[in-house]
């Protein structure tokens, strides 16, 4: 007699459970809950492996056991560290590791009894109880490292205020050097743990908080980006010289090369070239070809211009200046695709049919030779007829029209089309800004967007069809928390579809509700949401695909002079294709997954320090402009008020709860709402205020409103 199994929950149930805990649960756990024995326990585990690989759980490598939690919030026992104190003096936490797109949440410490306690800059296993509004109450269990306790400030009256607006309270400063002023800026030894008599310790002075380029600094050291080189690597660096063409080197120098970037821009690292097909077979095709600059020619594993570039992981882009992953003589020489001058690299050659459909590609190790640098403006001037630019007529003319039928594959599968303003930031000379206005985003960017789409594709399918390490640039589905949260957002707002999104939703979907908002007055509120509710991008050799460009494989192939990920592909294609040296080590391949997570990390740091530094710059320059008025949107609400957008600067300002006035506030978490006890009046993200302007603290970068008049609801 066969014995009967046990019945499975459906994935409903399951994550209906899950959802119930307040922390993680194991697999024994959820077996025992739902009865399931036997062979049963496999089915089980792959339902848990379904639900993690589409985002619904995420696993707590912390705990001892496989365990898994609802995504999107801290399991039970995680690692944090602890980043200060509040105004009362209980220590305040953060995730050690936080992958989510949402805020991320704060945790206080309300039991640290450990010997000696766990201080500022500790990264400690803790037990954490959720206690709402994206609050979580920690226990201390254990120390796991003393962290760098390293802080960066700004030294007055024996005191050092921390550039990290979470830490509000200031410190107490001994022994600061006679040569220490006033508004200097400073690294500190903060107290690993505060006592009555705890102090930080003075380290060192880097600069002024009234010094140009003051918030360049703050943030330079503060998310410590890495800004010299070391002296092996600057010594490599000046013994370089561009190769000539040779059996594994294919001569392309007759090809009319243009590069077309920025107007500020120093490194170029992609050229293109097209023109119509000349196939009978593929009439009304486009032969193109991508050149990009052989990076991994010079910069070699295990050299220590691979060691520097590695750890830096990517370039930092500030408005000031760039701290580069390569050295300047790689950067802005021998690896720039400069005008007229030979240069080694990687070509993409590829046909697409009249429909802009990939049909077959190529990739040669060459020699090239740019005839022009242009800039954007000046590409978009000729493209919209207003100013040729001689000689490249018919080359430009060729770009326009293959990047029309590119177009067309792009809006067939439907890529993500989130419009959510980015500002710019411009400063003189003497590092003040002069302006703040938001980027936009013209055809020949969007020209040379598609093209080096095309090129980072084939690179993919390359080395996938050789069966070699890929560093794919992988971005998941929304999980199933966040696309609850957003269906609850949509309806708030009375424009939920007759269909919400489920996990089967693809980019597409979204765009449809995207387009459905444009000129309805809800469509900075639902770009704002629909951006929040995605996965964030990140390096992986594990395949998952790009969710945001509807692709099923993509790989970074086409900025090996600013991203390391970049250099690892095209080590990878020139060992799958045999093409010379400089291809990918054993050691390399055996490490792969350490240095996909941390090239996601620095790229993360790197963001985060540009963000800091445009907050710094920002507040600057609305310093005068204090007491004046503004038309603001609410970009995010939490439980203690309100974040709003600032027109028409695009400038972040906070607007405390207990300013807000008029009732008294209750934050709904499900519908991300303020509702007011008595009234029912609501605040949501899109709605529109006018406030003033209260204070903007240029060391941290904040900026505090005050309402001067009503909310227009929608």
């Amino acid at each position: 007699m066969t014995k009967e199994k046990s019945p499975l929950p459906s994935m409903r149930e399951l994550t209906d459970y899950l959802n119930a805990q307040s922390g993680g649960v194991s697999k024994r756990d959820i077996a025992r809950v739902f009865h399931i024995k036997g062979d049963n326990r496999a089915e089980l585990r792959d339902m848990l492996k379904i639900l993690q690989k589409n985002g619904t759980i995420a696993r707590d490598r912390s705990a001892r056991h496989y365990r898994v939690c609802v995504a999107g919030r801290l399991p039970e026992h995680c690692q944090i560290e602890i980043t200060g104190e509040d105004s009362m003096g209980d220590l305040l936490a953060r995730p050690f590791e936080w992958e989510s797109t949402e805020v991320m949440p704060q945790i206080v410490i309300v039991k640290n009894k450990i010997n000696p306690p766990a201080g500022i800059g500790d990264i400690v296993q803790a037990k954490v109880k959720y206690v709402g509004n994206r609050l979580y109450e920690g226990e201390v269990l254990r120390l796991i490292t003393h962290g760098d306790n390293q802080m960066v400030g700004v030294y007055e009256n024996g005191k050092v205020f921390s550039v990290d607006r979470r830490i509000a309270k200031p410190f107490e400063m001994i022994d600061v050097p006679r040569s220490v002023k006033n508004r200097d800026i400073i690294i500190f030894d903060a107290p690993m743990r505060r006592t009555r008599n705890a102090v930080a310790k003075f380290v060192e002075r880097i600069g002024s908080a009234d010094e140009k380029y003051a918030p360049t600094i703050m943030a330079i050291y503060m998310h410590k980006i890495p800004v010299m080189f070391s002296e092996q690597t600057e010594k490599q660096a000046t013994h370089l010289s561009v190769p000539s063409a040779d059996d594994n080197r294919i001569d392309l120098q007759s090809v009319p090369f243009i590069t077309i970037d920025g107007a500020d821009a120093r490194d170029f690292d992609d050229a293109v070239w097209a023109e119509p097909d000349t196939d009978s077979k593929n009439a009304g095709g486009f032969h193109i070809m991508v050149g990009i600059a052989d990076v991994a020619w010079y910069v070699r594993g295990g050299t220590a211009l691979d060691r520097d570039a590695w750890t830096r992981g990517n370039s930092v882009y500030f408005p000031d200046r760039v701290i580069p992953m390569l050295p300047f003589e790689l950067s802005n020489g021998v690896c720039s695709l400069n005008p007229n001058e030979p240069r080694a690299s990687l070509v993409c050659e590829a046909w697409i049919d009249k429909n802009g459909k990939k049909i077959k590609h190529r990739f040669k190790r060459a020699l090239i030779r740019s005839v022009r640098r242009l800039t954007y403006d000046e590409v978009q001037e000729a493209l919209d007829g207003k100013q040729p630019i001689v000689g490249l007529e018919t080359q430009l003319d060729a770009l326009k029209n293959a990047y029309t039928l590119l177009k067309k594959q792009r809006d067939k599968r439907g890529v993500m089309e989130i419009d959510v303003p980015e500002p710019e930031i411009r400063l003189n000379e003497k590092g003040e800004v002069v302006s703040i206005r938001n980027r936009v985003q013209t055809t020949s960017m969007k020209l040379i967007e598609e093209l080096m789409i095309l090129a980072n594709v084939s690179a993919a399918e390359t080395l996938e069809e050789k069966g070699y390490p890929t560093m794919y640039r992988v971005h998941d589905k929304p999980s199933a928390e966040k696309l609850t949260s957003l269906n609850s957002f949509l309806a708030s707002i009375g424009f939920a579809g007759k269909h919400p999104f489920t996990e089967n939703s693809r980019a597409k979907d979204f765009n449809a509700v995207l387009t459905k908002a444009e000129g309805s007055g809800k469509d900075f509120a639902i770009n704002e949401f629909i951006l929040r509710s995605q996965s964030q991008a990140m390096y992986s050799p594990e395949n998952i695909g790009h969710f945001g460009l509807s692709l099923e494989r993509y790989a970074h192939f086409t900025s090996p002079i600013r991203r390391y990920a970049d250099i690892m592909v095209h080590r990878a294609l020139i060992s799958a294709l045999k093409l010379g040296d400089g291809g990918l080590s054993e050691e390399e391949r055996a490490t792969f997954e350490r240095t996909a997570q941390h090239i996601s990390y620095t790229e993360r740091q790197a963001a985060s320090a540009e963000r800091d530094a445009d907050d710094r710059y920002t507040a600057q320059f609305l310093n005068n402009k204090i007491g004046k008025t503004f038309d603001a949107q609410i970009s995010s609400v939490t439980g203690f008020g309100l974040f709003l957008r600032l027109r028409p600067y695009n400038a972040d300002a906070f607007l405390p709860m207990r300013f807000i006035g008029g009732d008294h506030y209750e934050y709904d978490d499900e519908s991300k709402q303020l509702i007011g006890r008595a009234t029912g009046k609501v605040y949501k993200v899109g709605d529109e205020m006018r406030v003033l302007l209260k204070d903007c603290d240029a060391v941290t970068g904040s900026l505090e409103v005050r309402p001067v008049s009503k909310s227009r609801k929608y």
